[in-house]
């Protein structure tokens, strides 16, 4: 499960899709700590495959990585 990368908190199911879904250069704030998480060059990667299946969406939670800055696919 996705970790908030300044202060470890483990983020649940729901903030982890809120995350993944958050328009471009909108992060989540972490609710432990306030600071903005992303996600990550490699977990954007993952969600442009194009393959979301159903099998895909059960294990999104658990294949996104956070980043505390925002990281560009190019």
């Amino acid at each position: 499960m996705a970790r908030c990368t300044n202060c470890q908190y483990k983020f649940n199911t729901k903030e982890v899709l809120a995350v993944s879904v958050a328009i471009h250069g909108k992060g989540k704030t972490c609710p432990n700590c306030g600071v903005k998480q992303y996600m990550s060059r490699k977990s954007q990667s993952y969600l442009s495959l194009g393959n979301i299946s159903l099998l895909f969406v059960l294990f999104l939670p658990f294949l996104i990585r956070l980043s505390d800055r925002e990281e560009s696919m190019i």
